[in-house]
């Protein structure tokens, strides 16, 4: 075999080689700087650890919300749908390593071929034979040199495509796990709710009959027993619009289940201990763990490669091309003397592509920084979040204990509206009502208040990145 050719292919491939690693096309990665403050807004971070690293199951006490987080965890559609995500993005991570080893192909042929005797023109000879059958195997490699790092680049991008998706997984993971954990709170208050309603409505009941009583005995007029009468089916209305709500609720949680909607198990909102070691870690921490913020870091990555890609595209493509097998008239002797063999080195250079490369690159930059954005729009959105679910807690600790004083003070003024409706003709039914109105509004409002105590902390989690463990 001669390999004279190799004397001029590879001293070009030793000089692009020597060009590509000076670094003139591509432009080394590095994580883009969004100056992020040192603080939370209105809170000075002192603590090193986050409860982010903590395990969900840590922080949610309830067994029966435990068994609905796993079940979403497994049967949830949408986390289900990025999971393929992850397996396509895999594939095309397989795909873009492979790109820079050499083809191999196999080709096996018989040919069967015949010679018009008049093309010939061999002055009317007579009995050549004018058939030819030919076999042939052979096997061709291509290799396209990666001197511009198009290649590496392409496997980059893909490296950064796939670690992509599976951020975007991790991050459906934790929202699902805070949305069924909210869902579930929210479930818990409209049942303490209607709880509440129910009993006010019982004591409208009494409420009704009392001002019967009380009219026929001329301590009150006729407009107690009509307004008593009002208030009762007027309860009775606001008890189907929370049985509807709860419905609603069970029928959402359901979906996120990835159940048919119906009925849900659960314990009650008294029951619920909320975590308390709120340990938010340092702001550089979300970095690390919030799924989001790599997942538009990712993003960010692969259009950056995209963009070293779309660099490559204006300078030439060093290929190899071989290929050798064996060919013969006759399959008796095919192994003997039949070798043959092609190596040819080429280089490609774009002419008239020169405005299409252009576009190419000024699209991939435009991606880039949109990219960008949207990186530094994520790490601006974790600020807020983490800042919105820590006022939330506290507000709620807050309103809790006065609406703990304000439903205490409200319950006397109803004891005593109705003691003086009974005993003293200064007050009117009207008094009691409006008494009992404001109870029963402070009752709803401090169930509201535990039920935002206790979302405000599966927020706070979340937003710190919380859920992946």
């Amino acid at each position: 075999m001669k390999f004279k050719s190799l004397k001029y292919i590879v001293p070009v491939a030793m000089m692009l080689l020597v060009l590509s690693s000076c670094g003139v096309v591509n432009k080394r990665y590095s994580t883009p700087d969004v100056a992020f403050s040192e603080n939370y807004r209105d809170t000075l971070v002192q603590d090193s650890t986050s409860m982010a690293t903590l395990p969900w199951k840590a922080m949610i006490s309830d067994s029966i919300l435990q068994g609905l987080i796993e079940e979403g965890l497994q049967n949830n559609l949408d986390l289900r749908t990025a999971l393929e995500n992850i397996n396509q993005a895999q594939a095309s991570l397989v795909q873009a390593k492979l790109a820079v080893l050499p083809s191999l192909e196999g080709n096996a042929q018989v040919t069967r071929s015949k010679t018009s005797e008049a093309a010939l023109n061999f002055g009317g000879v007579s009995g050549i034979n004018l058939n030819t059958t030919t076999y042939t195997g052979q096997l061709s490699s291509s290799w396209e040199l990666d001197v511009w790092g198009k290649l590496r680049s392409n496997k980059r991008s893909a490296l950064a495509s796939f670690l992509k998706t599976e951020a975007a997984a991790r991050a459906v993971k934790t929202q699902l796990i805070s949305d069924i954990a909210q869902a579930y709170y929210d479930l818990l208050a409209l049942d303490a709710q209607l709880a509440i309603t129910q009993e006010t409505l019982e004591n409208r009941i009494k409420d009704q009959e009392a001002m019967k009583f009380l009219k026929e005995s001329g301590v009150v007029d006729g407009a107690a027993v009509v307004q008593s009468e009002a208030s009762r089916y007027d309860i009775e209305a606001s008890i189907k619009d929370i049985e509807i709500s709860i419905l609603q609720e069970e029928n959402a949680l359901s979906i996120l289940l990835g159940r048919i909607p119906g009925a849900i198990e659960r314990s009650t909102l008294a029951e619920q201990k909320a975590y308390a070691d709120l340990k938010i870690g340092l702001p550089a921490s979300l970095l690390r763990n919030r799924p989001d913020i790599q997942e538009a870091e990712m993003a960010f990555r692969a259009a950056f490669e995209d963009v070293n890609l779309a660099k490559t595209y204006f300078y030439p493509s060093l290929t190899l091309t071989a290929n050798g097998g064996l060919s013969s008239l006759s399959i008796d002797n095919f192994f003997d003397n039949s070798v043959f063999y092609n190596l040819i080195g080429g280089l490609t250079q774009p002419i008239f592509a020169n405005g299409e490369n252009k576009a190419r690159l000024k699209i991939n930059q435009s991606v880039q920084q949109q990219a960008f954005y949207d990186y530094k729009s994520a790490w601006l959105s974790a600020g807020g979040e983490i800042s919105d679910a820590l006022f939330l807690y506290k507000k709620a600790k807050e309103k809790q204990e006065s609406r703990a004083h304000q439903i205490a003070a409200l319950e006397k003024a109803v004891e005593f509206t109705q003691a003086l409706l009974e005993y003293s003709s200064t007050t009117n039914y009207t008094d009691v009502l409006t008494a009992q109105n404001s109870l029963l509004t402070a009752q709803l409002d401090g169930v509201s208040a535990k039920q935002q105590e206790l979302q405000a902390i599966i927020q706070l989690y979340r937003a710190l990145g919380g859920g992946q463990q």
